[in-house]
């Protein structure tokens, strides 16, 4: 069907959704395949038109689309697979539509089943949501708890001070007819110092004709680490209660099954068959009605059972949560049940049904919690916990007073560690429901809330278009090629494993992984500065986003999915000092004293805004889009070189490759030349050096003009200009500007990299000594490229040497080969890896998957062979 032009054949990412639900997701097309006047129709499998929203989300450079975004919202007519077409007729209009209000204090959203009012101003962020004339919710709230440390002869006290949201702007992001979007931003206020601070911002989606609302919460972090500790933080929302207690329910999501209890059981001690069959009806949620001649002793014996007026389950680790509950405030909680990691959804109503609100990433992003309060009363209070009141307040201080560069292969001698801000976003969905849900229904919204449904389209699309880069299918045409690609699968399958075994998950911590293991210990260098948190060292978003959009697997897109959420909210600064920079590799994810723009660039995390529409990446990509400026601030190059006649400096890699790949989304999503010139002026600074691109690789800088300017050669170690994505930006520009020169100057980095000492002299007239040319498989993307374009045979035979298990270089072993630790050493069962690197890993696949599809027909016939002549 892609070949097809102008037909995209779409499937669902983790099979058809379970529910109704809206769907948002994004089309690549190739260069000149769609006019941005053409419109673009949706039909199923079985050839009917389904009702579509349709939007440009990035152009190529001839004005083409290049990428389209789409919403729809699906009923019960839901397929397995659709057909997105260029068509010569408008799309089908939506049998609903979204509408919405808008006044000074309010904007109100109608989806033709619910309508959700929400405050542009006050502590109430959503005044209200209902059904009809019923109201379901109101009063929808941020919440926490800030907590400052006092140490007095040496004891130490604690004093807790409550903040609610304050809202001080809301907007129509987008206005429907199928999807809309309310974007409300704000801030915190303490209750006691009515101190603002911990800016938030909370989207609220929707879809035509649906119950159901998603939530995209982001909080910043801007207090003092040593004084401003968050004791909890939350949204909550008030829910009426009606009906005789027997007939309210809450529910909450364990394990693999249900809680579900009422605030007035029908269990006593004593159950006669009559009140038996009453209180199963009640433990399915269903209404129940007492009969006066059949029940006429029951009140009386309720009238003198305890009330449960509070239900709170608290997720404490990932391994570990409690449900409690207890009659009322001032008693005490008793523990109902325990488990090992609920699955995040809770569920609170009377007679005329209630609530449900389900998180994703519940207990991989603890310590989190869900709480009904007030059941018994005219209204209950459910609250969704991010950071859960019972548990130890967030500890955001550095490791240790000092900095350690030497021993621990820290950044720096200047400690910045600051966890000023960074961010963390969540997402919720809510549910309006008329009736107690049953346990089919509420299992199809935990599906629902943790793999939200997504379109995508098949590998091949994704690769003819080149809307993300150069890059390999999988091929197992060869004996060789099919040991690659196992080893490409095996690297993954290790990395999930490695998340589960090792236990990466916490709020501020799941979507990382690890830089570096310690075979001694068995385990990974946590505590080892620069070799704990990977923090997009050596580009891992890359690599797994490459896997997916080969493989097409849903396991690999979440992911990739949860490292681009943790990389650009957690390693980025989103103001402050450093706002539009990141922090290097540390034991915590803010901890490294270099602070540089290649961490947080937009090419990392463009891959999820193209495939998804999300808005929060796409605010995180036009943050740094001007991240050179922050060079003017702090020099990323001031260790090693004094101040002088520059403005600033930077290395043609990283940092100016991470500001092409700013500039690059910039151009392609708002057609902004400005950014384009700026890259344009950048190569023409590079052309103009003695030795084009192979010089350097650190330059003085100007950020208002993009000039790079002379400073020597082979002052800095030119494997950082192309490991840290570098080379797929350079790839990436030279397809999309078209410039012979520039492509030369690639072949000539890719040809001249690897060359001996003597060489490099002879070619350069002795200008350049063949000084930090280093490790390189690294460079084996910059050889295949060259290699393609001048036919060089000899070179990307190379290139496979350094892939396929070259001593002199960072190798993966192939197979891969896992072992188990001994009992003793290790403080549970486990396997390992001993040689195992994230940085190895990233580089190696991401060359690997390059190699495949620029110089695949060079791949030798034996692995074992080709390691045997290295040797030799």
């Amino acid at each position: 069907m892609t070949g097809n032009s102008g037909k995209l054949a779409l499937s669902w990412l983790e099979g058809r959704p379970a529910l109704p639900a809206g769907v948002v997701w994004g089309a690549p097309w190739k260069q000149g395949e769609l006019d941005r006047r053409t419109p673009i129709r949706l039909r199923g499998l079985q050839g009917a038109n389904v009702a579509m929203q349709s939007w440009p989300t990035a152009y190529w450079p001839d004005g083409s689309v290049k990428w389209t975004a789409h919403a729809a919202s699906l009923q019960e007519d839901r397929e397995d697979g659709y057909i997105l077409e260029q068509g010569q007729s408008s799309p089908l209009a939506p049998a609903e539509r979204i509408v919405i209000r808008k006044t000074a204090e309010h904007i109100e959203v109608d989806t033709g089943a619910i309508v959700c009012r929400a405050n542009r101003s006050g502590p109430s962020v959503i005044q209200e949501m209902r059904i009809g004339e019923r109201t379901v919710c109101s009063d929808g709230r941020l919440v926490g708890m800030r907590e400052e440390h006092h140490a007095v002869s040496g004891h130490r006290t604690v004093v807790e001070e409550p903040m609610n949201s304050v809202v001080e702007h809301a907007a129509v992001e987008q206005s429907g007819p199928i999807r809309a979007v309310i974007a409300i931003r704000g801030r915190h206020q303490l209750s006691i110092s009515s101190r603002r601070w911990l800016p938030f911002t909370l989207r609220l989606v929707f879809y035509a004709g649906q119950r159901s609302i998603s939530i995209v919460h982001t909080f910043l972090y801007d207090g003092n680490p040593h004084q401003d500790y968050i004791k909890s933080l939350g949204i909550t929302f008030f829910v009426p209660m009606k009906g005789p207690l027997y007939n309210r329910h809450v529910r909450l999501a364990g394990d693999t099954g249900w809680f579900g209890e009422s605030p007035k059981g029908l269990m006593t001690f004593r159950l006669p068959e009559r009140q038996r069959e009453l209180y199963e009806l009640q433990a399915a949620g269903l209404p129940i009605a007492l009969d006066p001649a059949q029940d006429a002793e029951l009140p009386s014996l309720l009238a003198d059972s305890p009330e449960w007026g509070d239900f709170k389950l608290v997720q404490s680790s990932s391994d570990s949560y409690d449900i409690l509950k207890r009659t009322k405030e001032g008693c005490s909680w008793i523990r109902s049940v325990s488990g090992r990691r609920a699955a995040g959804l809770l569920y609170a109503g009377g007679d005329y049904g209630g609530l449900a609100i389900g998180v994703r990433r519940f207990w991989e992003k603890h310590p989190s919690a869900l709480e009904a309060k007030g059941l018994t009363g005219d209204e209950a209070n459910l609250t969704f916990w991010f950071w859960s009141p019972d548990a130890p307040a967030m500890d955001l201080r550095h490791y240790d007073t000092d900095t350690h560069v030497v021993s621990c292969y820290e950044g720096a001698d200047e400690l910045r560690s600051t966890p000023y801000g960074i961010g963390n976003t969540s997402e919720l969905t809510l549910w309006c429901c008329e009736s107690t849900p049953n346990r089919d229904m509420l299992d199809a919204m935990v599906r629902i809330k943790d793999s939200p449904p997504l379109l995508v389209c098949e590998p091949t699309r994704y690769r003819e278009t080149r809307a993300l880069g150069s890059w390999s299918l999988p091929n197992r045409s060869t004996p060789v090629k099919s040991q690659l690609e196992d080893t490409l699968d095996g690297l993954i399958s290790f990395y999930q494993e490695e998340i589960e075994q090792r236990r990466w998950y916490g709020f501020w911590d799941y979507g990382d992984v690890m830089h570096s293991y310690d075979p001694v210990r068995h385990t990974w260098k946590y505590d080892i500065g620069g070799c704990a948190w990977q923090n997009t060292e050596l580009a891992p978003n890359i690599w797994l986003w490459y896997m997916f959009l080969r493989s097409g697997r849903g396991d690999i897109f979440r992911l990739a999915e949860a490292m681009t959420r943790h990389t650009s909210e957690v390693d980025l600064y989103h103001i402050g000092e450093y706002a539009g920079l990141g922090s290097r590799h540390n034991v915590l994810h803010f901890g490294c004293g270099c602070k540089e723009a290649r961490i947080g660039m937009a090419g990392l995390h463009k891959f999820y805004y193209y495939l998804t529409a999300d808005e929060r990446i796409g605010d995180i990509m036009d943050e740094v889009k001007d991240s050179d400026y922050a060079t003017l601030r702090l020099d990323p190059m001031r260790s090693y070189f004094a101040k002088d006649e520059f403005p600033t400096h930077t290395r043609s890699g990283p940092d100016w490759a991470a500001f092409c790949s700013n500039w690059l989304v910039q151009w392609e999503r708002y057609e902004d030349a400005a950014y384009r010139d700026k890259m344009l002026r950048g190569i023409a600074s590079l052309k103009a050096m003695p030795n084009r691109l192979l010089t350097g690789p650190v330059f003085g800088y100007e950020p208002k003009t993009g000039e790079l300017l002379f400073m020597g050669h082979e002052n800095y170690g030119h494997h950082l200009m192309i490991c840290m994505g570098g080379a797929q930006v350079w790839a990436e520009m030279a397809h999309l500007l078209q410039d012979p020169d520039w492509d030369a100057m690639l072949a000539e980095y890719g040809e001249f990299y690897n060359l001996p000492k003597e060489e490099k002299i002879r070619r350069s007239g002795g200008t350049l000594q063949g000084k930090d040319w280093n490790i390189p498989m690294l460079s084996t993307a910059m050889m295949a490229f060259a290699a393609r374009r001048t036919g060089n045979g000899e070179l990307a035979r190379q290139a496979w040497e350094y892939l396929l298990g070259s001593p002199y270089n960072w190798s993966v072993e192939i197979p891969l080969e896992t072992r188990e630790v001994p009992r003793q050493s290790f403080v549970r069962e486990i396997t390992e890896i001993p040689w195992i690197s994230t940085n190895t890993v990233s580089q190696w696949s991401i060359n690997t998957i390059v190699c495949l599809e620029l110089i695949g027909d060079e791949v030798p016939e034996s692995i074992a062979e080709h390691k045997e002549e290295n040797l030799t």
